[in-house]
């Protein structure tokens, strides 16, 4: 049975960035280097206040002369050159090991969407799909090589701040967290909302990116049928319902910027007032209120940062719940436990024992199905649109397994095997082989590792076509375009079935194409077809009866239910659904 792609990941804040460690874990190799780089760097950045306090009350106040001026402003120049090789430092670091963090993340995630069934991929749209990989991980890298950064300094820039305060002056000290700690409190209840928001961004934006993706590689229905204005319609609310989003999540993040920005003026406000009283009373010095006016820029600086920080923060925690939906989504079409075992190649003989099958959320669409299908024997699976046939095919090659009973191959249970011994096996050919941007030797090769080019060529000489590859402009080297668009459907599945052949599988199951080709592109395509098939076990859905005349066996199904099975002289002599559909077929063809 098929399961759903999760739309994103239930984790909460903490535990999205612990999974996240656990599947990207260079994002923290080397972390206690950089943390005492990053150390450093906060530390130097209290080396103004100090010299500032020192000049103020010594030189400028008291009785210090140039030199002890010369000294401070040589050691503070020290330090602030040191500081600024520790925060490069720091950025090269966290950059370094945030794109190999991430490079192994989109990996991860791209490897397991290809694990995921068809079906369980079929129940989101490609683009969102698409997104997931692309512009969510690029939202992750956002925040981990900018607002990682600033968090990891601005944390420690606190802490440095806080201390030097207290050592100058702890009432002033307790007067700036007592006007801070309001703010701390409202960042939680806001940092949920914002959270919120910005998950219903990253769902928005896939849903964007999903209606354009369709938009643009549909372009020929959309214009063959005059349907723009719709199209542009759906498009526009879909970037319509994302602009809401960013907008609603940008609100709440400028209110709580707002508020921290209000509050850090506050402070400025109650230091100075709370500092000229101490200083008059002689608890603190001129030098000493001057530069905790520093120290509070330092400390507050951070603190309005942090509502930045958190917009990228629950952005990125979005994002990545989004990446992770699919990384924690099961994979139902699997290895099994110990990596499964291999099969003698040769001649495959394919049984169907007790098959029932169900689509997600829908009923049963086969029924008890029995089939036993002899080595090196051609079958022609025929039936009604929506009878089941090409859940068969799905079945037979392992897209789906069966809800009850067992598909076979050689006696073998299709769920015991590894699946790369199945895939060299086991090859299916459907109704639009698909074609990569590349040239034709580059398609043809995609399904056989270590093709050389006269391995190419034999294939298509076996295959009868090489008189078709003399006519195309540079043989082999032809670019097909995307998706094969420079060639037309029939060259299309010439292609196709070149790659099958050179594939070398023992059994091919073949999805009948249903296009009209030219009456030289058929001849071709029969040609190579029976070429391809000779001295294998074939299973077809044929979508046209003259396919099941020359098959060595006609399997009909109906309704979920193999109702006859046999030769198609002997199935065409009884009385039943074959030799209604073949007399059907005569009339029409008459």
């Amino acid at each position: 049975m098929s399961v759903r792609l999760d739309a994103t990941s239930s984790l909460s804040g903490r535990e999205v960035l612990r999974r996240g460690l656990q599947v990207s874990p260079e994002l923290v190799q080397g972390v206690w280097i950089t943390l005492l780089l990053a150390v450093l760097a906060a530390g130097g950045r209290v080396v103004v206040p100090m010299a500032v306090q020192q000049t103020v009350d010594t030189v400028v106040l008291g009785d210090a002369g140039a030199g002890r001026l010369g000294l401070l402003l040589g050691g503070a120049a020290v330090a602030l050159v040191i500081t600024g090789i520790c925060s490069a430092l720091v950025n090269v670091r966290l950059f370094r090991s945030s794109e190999a963090g991430l490079a192994r993340l989109r990996v991860t995630a791209f490897r397991h969407v290809h694990d995921l069934s068809a079906l369980t991929q079929g129940t989101e749209r490609r683009g969102s799909l698409v997104s997931r990989v692309t512009s969510d991980v690029d939202t992750i890298s956002l925040f981990v090589q900018w607002g990682g950064i600033m968090l990891l300094v601005s944390v420690l820039q606190i802490v440095a701040a806080t201390v030097l305060m207290a050592a100058w002056s702890w009432q002033l000290t307790l007067v700036v967290w007592a006007t801070f700690v309001p703010l701390v409190l409202i960042l939680r209840p806001a940092q949920l909302r914002v959270s919120a928001a910005y998950a219903r961004v990253r769902q928005s934006m896939g849903a964007m990116l999903g209606a354009i993706s369709e938009a643009v590689v549909g372009a020929e229905t959309v214009r063959a049928y005059g349907v723009e204005q719709r199209t542009q319609r759906r498009i526009d609310g879909a970037i319509h319902d994302w602009r809401q989003a960013q907008v609603t999540a940008q609100n709440r993040v400028a209110t709580v910027f707002s508020s921290g920005v209000l509050v850090a003026n506050g402070v400025l406000a109650v230091v100075v007032v709370v500092g000229t009283l101490l200083g008059i009373g002689g608890g603190l010095s001129a030098g000493r209120l001057l530069a905790f006016l520093f120290l509070v820029q330092l400390f507050t600086g951070p603190v309005q940062m942090a509502t930045e920080i958190l917009n990228e923060l629950q952005n990125a925690l979005a994002g990545w719940r989004r990446v992770l939906g699919v990384i924690d989504t099961p994979v139902e079409i699997a290895d099994p436990d110990g990596g499964g075992r291999g099969t003698a190649r040769g001649a495959a003989r394919v049984e169907l024992d007790g098959v029932e099958f169900a689509y997600p959320d829908g009923p049963t669409v086969l029924h008890d199905v029995h089939l036993d299908v002899p080595a090196t024997t051609k079958v022609a699976v025929v039936g009604a649109t929506g009878s089941g046939k090409t859940t068969l095919a799905k079945l037979v090659t392992r897209l789906v397994d069966p809800a009850a009973g067992r598909v076979l191959l050689d006696g073998a249970d299709l769920r015991d095997l590894s699946l790369a011994a199945l895939r060299e096996r086991v090859v299916l050919v459907p109704q639009e082989g698909f074609l990569f941007d590349g040239t034709l030797a580059d398609n043809v090769a995609y399904g056989a590792r270590g093709a050389d080019p006269g391995d190419l060529g034999r294939v298509f000489d076996e295959l009868g076509l090489t008189d078709w590859l003399a006519t195309l402009p540079d043989g082999l080297g032809t670019e097909v375009g995307q998706r094969g668009e420079r060639l037309s459907a029939g060259e299309r599945q010439l292609v196709a079935l070149a790659r099958a052949h050179l594939a070398g599988a023992d059994l091919l199951v073949l999805d009948e194409a249903t296009s009209a080709v030219d009456p030289a592109t058929e001849v071709r395509i029969a040609r190579a077809m029976s070429e391809l098939t000779a001295g294998r076990t074939t299973i077809t859905i044929a979508h046209r009866l003259s396919t099941a005349e020359a098959a060595d066996l006609v399997v009909v199904v109906d309704a979920g239910r193999v109702v006859q099975v046999g030769p198609h002289a002997e199935l065409v002599a009884q009385a039943g659904p074959y030799a209604a559909m073949h007399d059907a077929w005569l009339a029409q063809t008459s």
